[in-house]
């Protein structure tokens, strides 16, 4: 508890659940069935807010909100307050709770999510549906969660006695000034190379890629193409595992739970498959470890994320 400790906690569409609820009482119920508590549900900084009060936390407490990407910024700003002194501790990650037919609706609309029709082959087998870089993909599967790392200074590990997973070693954030969805090759490929380059180590240290891979034909294929920019022919030998594969998409929540994802899988050794992966010759070149868990040590993953308005966040985590 205290003034040293922080609460980032991001989110892309905090309480639009509570919304909801207050839109359906109002239509149905009438205006004072309108829970007194609608609004502070809809603010955007209480998923940290609230943890923070229950915590007994002080110290700085607020929610980036940058669409898919605000978790990797949540962990991106905690990092740096502590390396600046502000903190001796930060909570940082994301949370999301979207599941709502409006929200739902939304994305599909917009082309965003997929469409199953009779003879896709998640039809009958909807776990299938997820299938980021695969020959077949057609959009991502909408998902709720939420994922937080503690960070703490070098200092306050030891004095504590703690065990430390792993460090955030370099962060490259940038947006592209371009479309509202479609991304940018030369402000992603940037962002991955900040990353890279604030962990002072070359793009060859890389030991395996955690990408973005939400499961849009725009998106994989771009993301691929930055990969390449950054990497060359090196790109080959590291493995670039898709998380979204497994867990679908959970908007501000996903870069965080994508970051403990691919510390956990530094740690023990291994890299964490593209499930459902069907071949694309597009990405004959990338090592997408297609279905299994691999053992594969390695001492640095580059973590992405990538959000609607043009915003990136990309993180180098190193294995302590």
């Amino acid at each position: 508890t205290g003034p040293r400790m922080g609460c980032l906690i991001g989110s892309a569409l905090n309480g639009t659940d509570a919304y909801r609820i207050a839109m359906d009482n109002y239509i149905n119920r009438g205006p004072f069935k309108v829970s007194p508590y609608l609004l502070p549900n809809v603010c955007a900084n209480l998923p940290a807010g609230k943890a923070g009060m229950l915590l007994g936390f002080t110290g700085p407490i607020f929610s980036p909100q940058g669409a898919c990407a605000s978790g990797n910024h949540a962990i991106a700003i905690g990092a740096r307050m502590i390396r600046d002194g502000d903190c001796d501790f930060v909570l940082a990650g994301g949370v999301e709770t979207c599941l709502i037919p409006e929200i739902i609706q939304g994305f599909a609309n917009m082309l965003a999510t997929i469409k199953i029709g009779p003879k896709d082959r998640a039809c009958d087998d909807p776990t299938q549906a997820s299938r980021p870089f695969s020959l077949d993909r057609k959009g991502f599967v909408l998902a709720e969660g939420a994922g937080v790392l503690v960070l703490a200074a070098d200092e306050m590990v030891t004095a504590h006695g703690l065990e430390a997973r792993a460090e955030i070693a370099g962060i490259g954030w940038n947006s592209d000034a371009h479309h509202f969805t479609r991304p940018n090759r030369e402000t992603v490929t940037r962002a991955m190379e900040d990353a890279i380059g604030d962990a002072g180590i070359a793009a060859t240290d890389i030991g395996a890629v955690n990408a973005h891979g939400t499961s849009t034909r725009t998106g994989d294929s771009t993301e691929a193409e930055c990969l390449r920019a950054v990497f060359g022919a090196a790109l080959a030998d590291i493995p670039v595992s898709a998380n979204k594969s497994q867990v679908g998409h959970s908007l501000g929540a996903s870069a965080a739970i994508e970051a403990a994802l691919a510390i956990e899988a530094m740690r023990k050794g291994i890299v964490l498959p593209t499930v459902n992966y069907l071949a694309d010759p597009e990405f004959a070149d990338l090592d997408l470890v297609p279905d299994q868990v691999r053992q594969h040590r390695h001492e640095y993953v580059l973590s992405n994320s990538f959000g609607f308005g043009g915003t990136n966040c990309c993180l180098v985590i190193r294995g302590v």
